[in-house]
């Protein structure tokens, strides 16, 4: 059988370029707790993403639970259906109740339109996603936001150097958090970030991300130990000399899909926005069976037989899982896009190491 596609593949630095850090590590003995790899990635970070201020954590569900406890979010969150599940555990785990709301069918994203139907005087917050790296209506949601006064984290996992007109997504709502999982286009193997408009709130997220610790024996908050460790800091410094070269490589992809799929009934995928930047993290189809002559279902098992992976992110919705299925907004009929797509979606292979014959195989079982 042919070699097997994955639907996504790890940016790895280079081994003799990471060994070296590595010696530098062991030389110094210092392997965690805000050491000199740890503050150069935040700083280089920081200026690659155009953001004030970052703070770096061991994973990318933990900066979503932290931001949650630093602006003290009770009561109701007004969220996205279709999203990974870690964005609604985030709420599980700090009390709140997810309320969710349908999403824009030309982004996949939480529909401003729909949010205010949705709040209640429980309600305290929203948490969109820019799912599939594609920016949310970020000023249709904050002025929603603002007329409640209800505070937004964006869970930008997929995001990571996004822009819209040259300005970084990141810099939107109160809080943004990333993923850095092997998964993504930048990655620390695991591994994830906040970004924040301020000193004074970046102090307090390393306050609770390190036990609440403020000094060798001054504790100011029940925090969690979330730090990012050297080994994965020096990881993440060299992976980002080469994410240019990576997310450049990713569009190709995604243009050769494109054209090779432009012209074929029952199959729709999104073009790229005007003036974004986009990182080209994901490539999701959707299928209209009818008019493509399988399901979704179908063609996903038909890539499998061909030793293709592909993924129905985000199938199914996780308003479906048995932790969330039971709550009021969790409802098909109150979710009947998020539902559709989740129905149709399947995200074909998408990451840097793709060659031409990859891509042509791949779309050798799309086609008829």
């Amino acid at each position: 059988m042919d070699k097997q596609i994955t639907v996504t593949s790890p940016l790895l630095p280079d081994l003799d370029e990471f060994h070296d850090l590595l010696k530098d590590i062991w030389k110094s003995k210092w392997i965690t707790n805000n050491g000199s790899f740890h503050r150069q990635l935040e700083k280089e970070l920081a200026d690659y993403l155009k953001v004030p201020y970052i703070s770096l954590f061991t994973n990318g569900t933990l900066p979503l639970i932290t931001a949650l406890q630093a602006l003290r979010i009770t009561g109701e969150v007004i969220t996205t259906p279709y999203s990974f599940v870690a964005t609604t555990h985030a709420l599980w785990w700090n009390g709140c109740k997810p309320v969710f709301v349908d999403v824009d069918p030309s982004t996949c994203n939480l529909d401003p339109a729909k949010i205010e139907a949705a709040i209640t005087p429980k309600t305290t917050a929203i948490m969109p996603v820019h799912c599939y790296g594609k920016p949310c209506d970020t000023k249709g949601i904050q002025e929603v936001a603002d007329k409640y006064g209800l505070k937004v984290i964006y869970d930008a996992a997929h995001a990571f150097g996004v822009e819209v007109n040259g300005e970084s997504i990141l810099t939107a709502g109160d809080m943004s958090t990333l993923s850095f999982h092997a998964t993504k286009v930048y990655d620390t193997i695991e591994g994830g970030a906040m970004v924040m408009h301020d000193e004074k709130t970046k102090q307090r997220i390393d306050y609770l991300k390190n036990f609440g610790f403020a000094g060798e024996i001054t504790v100011v908050a029940p925090g969690i130990n979330s730090k990012m460790d050297e080994v994965r800091s020096a990881f993440g410094l060299l992976n980002l000399r080469q994410v240019d070269d990576a997310i450049a490589r990713r569009r190709e992809v995604a243009v050769k899909y494109r054209e090779a799929l432009k012209d074929l009934p029952g199959v729709t995928y999104f073009e790229d926005m005007p003036g974004v930047r986009h990182n080209y993290s994901y490539f999701p189809i959707f299928i209209d069976a009818e008019k493509f002559g399988r399901t979704r279902d179908q063609l996903y098992e038909d890539m499998k037989a061909n030793n293709i992976l592909g993924r129905r992110y985000f199938y199914p919705l996780i308003s479906e899982f048995s932790t969330y299925r039971n709550l009021p907004s969790a409802g098909k009929e109150n979710l009947p896009i998020a539902n559709r797509l989740a129905d149709t979606v399947l995200c074909l292979p998408m990451h840097h190491e793709l060659s031409p014959s990859d891509i042509d195989r791949v779309v050798s079982v799309i086609l008829p």
